[in-house]
């Protein structure tokens, strides 16, 4: 790849799909080569707090059991190798066995589950105020009235290297850190805790949000294919699925069309496109329509379309985008998100959000060719962090002085390589939608839903739309697969209307 769109992924690759930088560096391990450091570094006793909680659900109260902390992972020889992080809530006067139980993570690869977790499933929820900066303590969570509680128990999951997940004994980082073994370790920890648990009969969900995406499609089949276990369901959250289709920056030119219908939808959100619909909807059908029919066969033809052809294509992208055409034409009519979240307001010297496009931050550096910061982070970052520890340490009862490694910015580290399942085989990048469409179709009774936010510029609706069509499942199983939409961006629980929607939504999936 071009060093230009390494030093970009680079930079992004910590912000990348839910996670947030906080400069942690991922926990260190020993070196196999190092018989010293490995017998210098016993296995801690692992994490294990216990607490009961109450939750107010629609006017009414659900009392639950919460246990958190860390659980063994052992190798086949027996030996431990990493302790995996979790919570989980169990409603107190319920049948476990024919209850549902919810696994949920966020993506990265590197984020903790934090942000779903006080976002929108947990108990307590942070509060923040939406597009604003909420830096100002004291910080605040409250009850979260929109909690899954009601519908399913719940258990949110950190891989390693991220909360409290590490590798320990003869584990080593770079055994979890990469798409199959991130679905492989994943699957494992699952199988793991309903074994403990006595949850085996229970109906089974999985809710990745972003990255979480990657590891949901393939952690769908590995759970099938190796442990015999079939999902009732898979919820994927501003899903990240093909790494081709989803990664503008590249000598590739699907994502650059998958793009423009987010561009549009932020355009317009800011009043700043030529095209001025009333609805969103519009907006997002225009844009759509133009980058299929239109703009999509200029880029194919490369340097054999016309002038003609290619003039009229850069009139639509300026009306849509509200980024003027000599700008897209000296981009080679193609703009990944970071030039975009730069050039949208540089007149007002003000940059957007890639994580959630509404939110607006002043710009550094005016003459920059990509934004410096997302704003969305500094924005709501200090408060989820905040909360999540005060929590965490004081209301749970987890007692460590280890940190809760929120990001750990994995990405550089990670193995993008994936063994698909069927022909398509080992690929250098993943494309997890081949590994669910095989999950569907060999267990006929899962259902998927898909909740997109119209502004995330970081896994957006047009990527979201292309894997949709293009798995290759029966036509009979395509009424498995439910999508719902929301006004908001990669975390869309946090705009309040979204929030309500979003548990709707949910809640009404999980049977």
């Amino acid at each position: 790849m071009p060093s230009s769109y390494m030093t970009l992924r680079s930079l992004l690759a910590p912000l990348c799909f839910g996670a947030v930088l906080l400069l942690t560096p991922p926990p260190v391990t020993a070196d196999d080569s190092d018989d010293t450091a490995e017998a210098a570094l016993p296995v801690p006793p692992p994490l294990h707090a216990e607490s009961s909680g109450r939750v107010r659900i629609d006017g009414k109260h659900i009392d639950y059991r919460a246990t958190a902390g860390t659980l063994e992972m052992k190798n086949d020889d027996g030996e431990v190798i990493a302790h995996y992080g979790y919570t989980a809530y169990v409603r107190a006067d319920t049948d476990k066995r024919s209850r549902p139980l919810l696994f949920a993570y966020n993506g990265g690869p590197g984020s903790a589950s934090m942000w779903l977790h006080m976002g929108i499933l947990g108990p307590q929820r942070t509060v923040v105020e939406d597009t604003a900066f909420s830096t100002r303590g004291p910080f605040r969570y409250t009850n979260n009235e929109y909690s899954i509680l009601d519908r399913a128990d719940l258990v949110m999951i950190d891989p390693v290297g991220t909360g409290f997940s590490r590798a320990v004994g003869k584990g080593k980082g770079e055994d979890f850190w990469g798409v199959s073994k991130d679905i492989q370790t994943v699957s494992d920890f699952i199988a793991r805790y309903i074994t403990a648990n006595g949850r085996w009969t229970s109906p089974k969900y999985l809710l990745g949000e972003s990255y979480g995406g990657i590891r949901s499609g393939g952690v769908a089949w590995d759970l099938l294919n190796r442990h015999s276990i079939a999902l009732d369901g898979v919820v994927l959250v501003s899903p990240y699925m093909d790494y081709i289709a989803g990664s503008a920056g590249t000598p590739n030119d699907l994502p650059y069309v998958n793009y423009l219908s987010t561009f549009a939808a932020t355009a317009w959100y800011h009043g700043v496109s030529e095209f001025r619909p009333e609805s969103l909807d519009t907006m997002v059908e225009e844009a759509e329509r133009f980058a299929l029919e239109q703009y999509a066969p200029l880029l194919l033809q490369g340097n054999a379309a016309s002038a003609a052809a290619r003039q009229e294509v850069l009139r639509g992208l300026q009306r849509l985008t509200g980024i003027g055409a000599d700008y897209w034409e000296r981009a080679n009519l193609r703009i990944d998100e970071a030039r975009f979240a730069k050039e949208l307001l540089r007149s007002q010297r003000k940059t957007v959000g890639r994580i959630d496009s509404r939110f607006v931050g002043d710009g550094i550096n005016h003459v920059a060719e990509d934004f410096m910061y997302d704003p969305f982070f500094p924005a709501v970052g200090p408060a989820f962090v905040a909360t999540f520890n005060d929590y965490y340490r004081e209301v749970i009862g987890v007692k460590t002085d280890l940190t809760y490694i929120t990001s750990a910015g994995l990405w550089e580290a990670w193995s993008q390589e994936h063994t698909h399942p069927g022909p398509v085989g080992t690929q250098p990048v993943a494309n997890t939608a081949v590994d669910l469409a095989f999950a569907m179709t060999q267990n006929p009774n899962m259902r998927v839903l898909v909740q997109q936010g119209y502004y995330d510029l970081a896994t957006p609706l047009g990527a979201t739309r292309h894997f949709l069509r293009h798995m290759d499942l029966p036509e009979k199983l395509r009424g498995n697969i439910s999508e719902a939409y929301y006004e908001a961006g990669h975390m869309m629980y946090l705009h309040p209307p979204s929030m309500a929607s979003f548990k709707a939504d949910l809640a009404h999936f999980i049977r």
